[in-house]
Order: structure tokens, then C-alpha cells, then sequence
């Protein structure tokens, strides 16, 4: 088993990997440790020392099913990329093999996703390889000038990828590692209404046959199509479409062990409030002339993730949304925001609790919920907690959700324990778990609604007595960034002060799956860009402190996003402070750079909070009379 961990949530350090054994599992310790974990005795044998992490300095690591062999990633791998071809090594022992040969600089790229590869979920629409025997090309004809000295800060402006602009063209591949390395091209049925597509899903259904999700480039089509890896047929298995565009095509279907019946979660009407996401069972018997589609549940509310199949018992256990994520089949009345995984045979499942409190991992057994273990409390984290002043803060981008239950710290949360402010997130039209109309509102109008939304939520809160209005800020990160910026420059705004780490600017500057999937195409469309570009805000700042972040190799949101916008700034005369990090990627790497982020943000809000000195001698006056009295 795996858990559900990312760089965000060090408060739980164990790891988790699946074993053979259904009664055991791999587990990395807080102290760095890799130990085997025997479920029914609780005994625990360390297979890896820390020490061999600190010495290779890797960050993840993989055990061989015999036990015999430890992979730890640093920079060896069984599959990887070299000069743009795709390489294979099948043991420790074995000899390297190359498994493709296209590769060329700059033109071909084998198992290289470009940028539009890495746009953080749920708008990912190209799936970053890795899948086991399957790789992925792309050409890419229009390519930036590139710079190979270290040595030379490089600041490149392109808009390749950008809304509007010609996209990468993509073909998958198997190759068959049994005798000798055949190759064979998965195609998509012939469909006239998908033209360019993305691929967004890959998954092995069974050893000779993968689940391929194409998607159109307008994103409001799609094909889910089940390919026989020896001929390269690829048969549809599902078409959906939507008015709008379609929400949540990575996911991957849930499949039964022979292969012949699948789950997935698609869109279904559900009444006045649009369509929700649900469970459909997919079915193939072997000898039916056509498929059998059933769905499986229904509501007002969505089904997150199916994450696990129970053949013997006809059992499948998922998440559910709209607000927190809960086991559908049990309670656990201190968990509001949950993950978990499954052992092979179904006894045991481990439940990854990550909110609202303190994280915290446990191993149930799968028949009647009873708790087998802790794995991790993080008690010594609850405890250094509870005796600090600690907010509760709740956690979003269209068709994302900010409002949970998960548990957080981040520099927001020193503002408000250290310096008397209140942190508020909340969901706006275009959020999603809240049905597809909610979801489509911010169609052809990105921005426009949130900042309605938004203003309309300030005005309510700055009516509550404890919320001083005269001292109101805002803070966002890319899309975030974007609405931070309209917030603050649009009419009847009661914002003080804003801060903006990457914004968009410029939404035909940006990946085109994005833009075009919420604005359509810039050929059809240029009004709708043209309303959303922030150019239309720079002579609106006034006297507004506004601080602009920006990495300048962000590969996400390039710095010419920055760079374009403060030269209206600057035609506009407005006030407004610029902080850069050199060669520095979309997610900042150097720890010392994060606390300069973190810092800086502090600091810049600590100063736009600041009373004005004739008005906190006041206040200092006021308190030594209520004190005398």
C-alpha cells in the first residue's frame, strides 16, 4: 500500500508501499528507516537504514517483490530518458536496452511531456509518462531559443503552447520486452469531431490491453477507448460530452482482475442543480455483441475516487464529496478529509486521515472498520500544537475546491497566529463538487464571476465587528495571482493591499489546454480574452501597495506573463513592487528561497496592516485608560 502523501504534508512522514503479502507492508519511519511491517504480530524489521538515504541522498525508493533488491531514486532508474530516447533495465544485473530510437533535439521528444504535460491537476491534459511498457511522443515544431550555459541567467519569451497557437502532436507506443522489441502504435477509432486531441489517461486494464482516455482539443469531447497492445486496435468503449467542457479526464477506471467489466466516475444529471459525478460499471462479457453501461449511484453529490474492487463480495469502496471526503460505507467521526488504499485480498485497508486535526495514518480491517494499528498519531506534533494560538483555516482554481477539512500549515497561518489577522478561502462560482452548473458559470467569462463572487464576500465580512475594513489584503499563486490582481483594481474594491506569486496576465500567454478550455479558441473568441487580460487593471491600482512575484525560469507560468504586464504598469504610472528569483523553476527548490517567499509575504502584509502612527498612539492611550480605570 501507498500512502496519499505530497511535499505539503510533512507532518506525516511514513510511507507506505504494497507487499505481497497481504498481512504485510513497507513502511518508511519518521527516523528514515524502511521497515517491514507485519500487520497481525505488529513486529518490524528494517530493511533499509536511514543512513543509506543521507548517503545516495534519494528521495523515494522502491523494494523488489523477493525481497533481494532495493531501487533508490537518485539518479538511476529502470526506465529512463536519455538524449530523448526512452531506455530499459529490467534488474540490477541486466544490461540496458533502448527502447526507442526517434528521439531527436528539440523536434522529438520520447517520453517528454512539454509544459502543457505539467499543469498541476485537475487540468492536466497531457499525462506525464511513466507508465510501464507504454511511452509517449511528441514533436514539437516551434521551439524557443535555448541557452546551454549555466553560467548565464536566461530569461526566454515564447508563446509556444499558448491558447490559439499549434500544439505538440502526440503518439503512444508498446513496446514488447518479450523476444525481440517490437513496437506497435496505439491508434484512436476514427472520430471526425475529435481532430487534435490530448491524451489524458493511461492505465493497463489487463497484460495485453490498456485503457487510452482522448480527449478534444476544445475539451468537450471525449473517447474512452480499451487497446489491444499487439495490433494497436484501439475499441470505444465510452463517448462523453458536455455544453461546457469536460471535468476530471485523468482519472483512471477501477478494472476487475480479468478485465471484462470496469468503473470510472462521469458526469450525470441529477436535477436542477446540473450533473454530479457517479459511479457507472462498465461490462464486457466475452461473448455479448455490445457492452452493458449501468450506473451504479446517484445524488446530489459526487463520488471523488473509486479506489478499490471487491470481486469476491461485489464490493467497491470509494470517496464522496461535495464538502468533506468520507468512507461511504463507514464513519469515522474525527476524520473529515480522508484517502486510503487496500490490500490485494481486500482484508485490510489503510486510512490516510488528513484533517481537520493533525494527520493521522491507521490500518482497519476491511469487514467490519475495527482500527488494527496506528501507524502514525503524530503526537508530538498535536502536542506542540495544542499549546500554540493555532487558526482554522479552510482550504482552491475552477473546478478545484479551497473550502475542506485538510489539515495545513503555511505562512498563512503565522500571519494569523502572530499577527492578529483573520485568513479567509472560500469557494466561488466555478468551484467544483458543486454540480456542473455551479461548475460551467465562469464559461467564456474567467475571472469575471470569482471577482464578483469575491468583492460580494469581502463586503459581508467586513461587517462583522472584529474585521477592521480599513486593513484588508489579498494573496493568490497563478490563477490565484490573477483574481488577486483583479480583486484589487476592481471598482469598489476594499482591498488595501495585494500580493501576486506567478499571475497570469494574459490568458493567450498561457498553456492552451487551460485557457481554451474555459475561453475556447482566441480565433473565435478574442473578446472573451481580450476581458480577461489584465491590461484593462493597470490604470485602476491607485494607491494600492501591489507586490508581484515571479520565478524567471517559471516553466508554468513564464515570466513574460510579468514582464508584459508591468510595462502597462509602468505606462500607467501605477505603484507597484517587483520581486524576482533568478533561474528559479515554477516551485522553488532552494530551502532558502522558501523562507525568503515565505518571509518576504509576511512582511509585505505585516507592513500594508500596519496602523498609522497618530492612530496606534490612540489606541495605546485608550488601553492605559481602560487599564487605570
Amino acid at each position: 500500500m501507498e500512502s496519499d502523501t505530497d511535499e505539503g504534508e510533512e507532518a506525516h512522514e511514513g510511507k507506505l508501499t504494497e507487499r505481497p503479502e497481504d498481512d504485510e507492508l513497507l513502511m518508511r519511519t519518521r527516523e528514515g528507516n524502511v521497515i517491514r511491517y507485519d500487520i497481525r504480530t505488529q513486529e518490524q524489521t528494517i530493511v533499509v537504514e536511514s543512513k543509506k538515504f543521507e548517503t545516495y541522498r534519494a528521495s523515494k525508493y522502491e523494494v523488489s517483490p523477493d525481497m533481494k533488491h532495493v531501487l533508490l531514486a537518485y539518479n538511476v532508474a529502470p526506465i529512463f530518458i536519455f538524449e530523448n530516447n526512452i531506455y530499459y533495465r529490467a534488474t540490477v544485473e541486466s544490461r540496458t536496452i533502448r527502447l526507442v530510437s526517434s528521439g531527436k533535439e528539440r523536434v522529438i521528444f520520447n517520453g517528454l511531456s512539454d509544459w502543457l504535460g505539467d499543469l498541476p491537476d485537475p487540468h492536466r491534459p497531457l499525462v506525464v509518462p511513466g507508465w510501464w511498457q507504454a511511452g509517449i511522443r511528441h514533436h514539437q515544431r516551434h521551439l524557443g531559443p535555448q541557452n546551454g550555459d549555466s553560467d548565464v541567467h536566461r530569461l526566454c519569451l515564447s508563446n509556444r503552447d499558448g491558447a490559439g497557437e499549434e500544439n505538440p502532436t502526440i503518439q503512444l507506443f508498446v513496446v514488447n520486452l518479450n523476444g525481440p522489441l517490437h513496437t506497435v502504435e496505439l491508434r484512436r477509432p476514427e472520430n471526425q469531431r475529435i481532430g487534435e486531441y490530448y491524451i489524458t489517461m493511461v492505465k493497463w486494464a489487463t497484460t495485453t490491453k490498456l485503457a487510452v482516455n482522448w480527449l478534444n482539443r476544445a475539451q468537450n469531447i471525449s473517447v474512452l477507448t480499451l487497446c489491444e497492445t499487439t495490433t494497436g486496435i484501439c475499441t470505444k468503449k465510452h463517448e462523453d460530452e458536455s455544453e461546457g467542457w469536460l471535468h476530471r479526464q485523468n482519472e483512471a477506471p477501477l478494472f476487475s482482475k480479468d478485465g471484462h467489466k470496469f468503473f470510472f466516475t462521469r458526469a450525470i444529471p441529477q436535477g436542477g442543480r446540473g450533473k454530479f459525478f457517479h459511479i457507472s460499471m462498465l461490462s464486457s462479457p466475452p461473448n455479448a455483441t455490445s457492452d452493458n453501461l449501468q450506473s451504479l449511484t446517484s445524488g446530489d453529490w459526487d463520488v471523488t475516487e473509486v479506489l478499490a474492487y471487491d470481486e469476491s463480495n461485489q464490493l467497491i469502496a470509494v470517496t464522496v464529496g461535495p464538502f468533506n471526503r468520507r468512507c461511504l460505507s463507514c464513519h469515522f467521526s474525527d476524520c473529515g478529509y480522508v484517502s486510503g488504499t487496500f490490500s490485494h485480498n481486500m482484508q485490510y485497508f489503510l486510512l490516510n486521515c488528513k484533517g481537520p486535526g493533525v494527520p493521522t495514518v491507521s490500518v482497519y480491517s476491511t469487514q467490519d472498520s475495527r482500527k488494527v494499528v496506528d501507524l502514525e498519531t503524530n503526537e508530538a506534533l498535536n502536542d506542540t500544537l495544542n499549546s500554540m494560538q493555532m487558526p482554522k483555516i479552510e482550504d482552491g482554481t475552477p473546478g478545484g475546491q479551497m473550502v475542506s477539512e485538510r489539515f495545513e500549515v503555511d505562512w498563512a497561518t503565522v500571519l494569523v497566529s502572530s499577527y492578529s489577522a483573520v485568513a479567509v478561502r472560500f469557494d466561488s462560482r466555478g468551484s467544483g463538487f458543486q454540480g456542473t452548473n455551479f461548475l460551467h458559470e465562469v464559461k467564456r467569462k474567467l475571472g469575471r464571476v470569482e471577482e464578483e463572487d469575491q468583492l460580494e464576500a469581502l463586503r459581508v465580512i467586513s461587517k462583522e465587528p472584529y474585521i477592521d475594513k480599513t486593513r484588508i489584503g489579498a494573496y493568490g499563486k497563478v490563477y490565484g495571482g490573477y483574481l488577486t490582481s483583479r480583486l484589487l483594481n476592481a471598482d469598489g474594491s476594499l482591498l488595501k493591499c495585494g500580493a501576486a506569486l506567478s499571475p497570469i496576465t494574459d490568458f493567450q500567454l498561457y498553456a492552451s489546454a487551460f485557457s481554451e478550455r474555459y475561453l475556447g479558441s482566441p480565433k473565435t473568441n478574442s473578446n472573451a480574452y481580450r476581458l480577461a487580460n489584465l491590461t484593462h487593471y493597470a490604470s485602476q491600482l491607485g494607491d494600492k501597495k501591489y507586490l508581484i512575484i515571479h520565478p524567471t525560469a517559471d516553466e508554468k507560468v513564464h515570466f513574460q506573463h510579468t514582464a508584459k504586464f508591468i510595462t502597462q504598469l509602468i505606462n500607467e504610472k501605477a505603484n507597484y513592487s517587483l520581486q524576482i528569483y533568478p533561474d528559479e523553476g515554477h516551485f522553488l527548490h532552494n530551502v532558502a528561497m522558501k523562507q525568503h517567499l515565505s518571509q518576504s509575504l509576511v512582511n509585505f502584509f505585516e507592513e500594508c496592516f500596519r496602523l498609522p502612527e497618530t492612530v496606534a498612539e490612540e489606541q495605546e492611550e485608550e488601553e492605559d485608560d481602560d487599564s487605570e480605570g
